[in-house]
């Protein structure tokens, strides 16, 4: 067996700390996951580790030192004590020893939700409340989620005291993982709950109300603290996300955090101009229509959309004017328009256009 200071590449008179200093280089530059194409790399790093085991620990020193190559008969560093390489990797330069595999010691909290729900556009507007309903696992009524038959309780583990945890490993890779025993519990049930089978929880579909605040949209999330899936081992619940779909107004369409509304005008109204209704959020208005209104143009009423979900204040209401073109024109309608058209003395509207056109035909 090579000599474990050797391995290490310091001599015998080399401090706790510079040992451990170059342990932790030596590991770094060999860790598997750090070569995963070199197959010699996990071999070299069971050997960095299993001199460090002996290095690193000063009773385990003070015995190789005196001629033993193993004073401990086969006591020291376990690879298999990790949940893998990567567990070791994270308890060597993580800062501390982590639990194997990564379960988690005592009660866990439960897993989130999500579901989604469509509401009017007045609910999202004004807000409001809706019933949905949601599957997943809650607490069991009948054990009030210990998992443990009602009148009996969870006793104490014998195998970890009650702890929740067990030490494997020595030395630098000394670490608490959860025991095998109770899963980290801490506790036993030695009789469970027979509507659970010791869960401490029950899948159902559950039927709630939700508040709406004003302002949300499409893909708005509300969320319900402690409405998710129940925890283990007496864990708190998760959270419940609300996803909002807003149905469609035939009035308002959404725009940020704005409305806009088309308003259809007559040839003459957005010729002369006039005093038109439109709807608002509360009801209707008049907006005042200036002569020679173009098609596509806008006229905003401030503060008069929706509230803001985040800030303070309200959105602006658009109304887009477009002009509503008759399908025919009766013979008094056609003479009219004729007698219009000769007013404007054979003016070109396209002729500012066709300045700018090329004159033979090409782009430039």
């Amino acid at each position: 067996m090579a000599d474990h200071y050797e391995t290490l590449g310091v001599d015998k008179a080399a401090t706790a700390e510079e040992i451990k200093k170059s342990y932790r280089r030596l590991a770094r530059k060999y860790h598997p996951d750090q070569n995963p194409d070199d197959p010699s790399a996990e071999a070299r790093f069971k050997e960095i580790s299993q001199a460090y085991d002996t290095l690193g620990d000063p009773e385990k020193r003070k015995a190789y030192d005196r001629g033993g190559s193993n004073p401990f008969g086969g006591g020291g560093f376990d690879p298999s004590q990790f949940g893998g390489f990567g567990d070791a990797f994270s308890t060597i330069f993580g800062g501390g020893g982590g639990r194997r595999g990564g379960a988690p010691a005592g009660p866990r909290r439960g897993r989130d939700l999500e579901t989604e729900t469509t509401i009017s556009f007045d609910t999202a507007v004004r807000g409001g409340e809706v019933r949905i309903s949601v599957h997943g696992s809650d607490t069991c009524s009948d054990c009030s989620g210990s998992g443990a038959k009602p009148g009996s309780s969870p006793q104490r583990c014998n195998v970890c005291g009650g702890s929740g945890t067990q030490t494997q490993g020595q030395g630098l890779f000394s670490i608490a993982q959860p025991c095998g025993r109770c899963g980290g519990s801490g506790t036993m049930i030695s009789d469970p709950c027979p509507s659970c089978s010791g869960t401490g929880a029950k899948s159902r579909l559950r039927n709630m109300r939700v508040k709406i605040p004003a302002g949300v949209r499409t893909g708005s999330r509300i969320r319900l603290v402690g409405k998710g899936e129940a925890g283990a081992r007496g864990g708190e619940h998760g959270d419940l996300y609300v996803v909002t779909r807003v149905a469609e107004s035939p009035v308002f369409k959404r725009k940020s955090d704005n409305l806009e509304v088309e308003v259809p005008l007559s040839v003459t109204e957005a010729l002369l101009g006039a005093k038109v209704e439109v709807p608002t959020l509360d009801g209707k208005t008049k907006l005042k229509v200036p002569a020679g209104t173009t098609h596509g143009t806008v006229q905003r009423l401030r503060d008069a959309g929706p509230p803001k979900l985040k800030g303070k204040g309200r959105g602006d209401l658009h109304y887009r004017f477009v002009i509503a073109m008759p399908d025919k024109l009766s013979k008094e309608q056609k003479a009219a328009a004729e007698a219009l058209g000769e007013t404007f003395n054979g003016s070109d509207p396209r002729a500012e256009l066709m300045s700018h056109a090329p004159s033979d035909g090409s782009d430039g």
